[in-house]
């Protein structure tokens, strides 16, 4: 364990966005489709590669341990394809402001389901 400094950068915290498949996909299709352009900025490009990172993992981390979202998708009567994408502030900003972010995708990012 090591102590931040004082006033130094606090780490990231990364946040649940319970996603169904459909949802996983979507995003994951319009990340693709804009780090496919050559005008995105570079800071931009990391925190949505970071994304697309993380949307794999999600389903990574449910395969190898399924009980934790099981659980949650049992008391919230979600659907079995509902997993927790974690994302950063930054990740999540970089998301926010994609012009082809469906309605629907945005409002699930918008409000905190953790």
């Amino acid at each position: 364990m090591s102590a931040l400094a004082a006033g130094g950068p606090a780490p990231d915290v990364l946040v649940p966005h319970w996603l169904t498949a459909v949802q996983r996909e979507d995003l994951a299709t319009l990340v693709r489709r804009v780090l496919q352009d050559p005008e995105v900025h570079p800071v931009a490009a990391v925190h949505l590669a970071d994304v697309l990172t993380e949307l794999h993992v999600a389903t990574a981390r449910d395969a190898v341990w399924p009980a934790s979202a099981a659980r949650v998708r049992r008391v919230t009567g979600w659907g079995a394809d509902v997993l927790p994408v974690r994302l950063s502030a930054r990740e999540l900003a970089s998301v926010l402001v994609l012009a082809g972010l469906a309605p629907a995708l945005r409002a699930a990012l918008g409000r905190d389901r953790s």
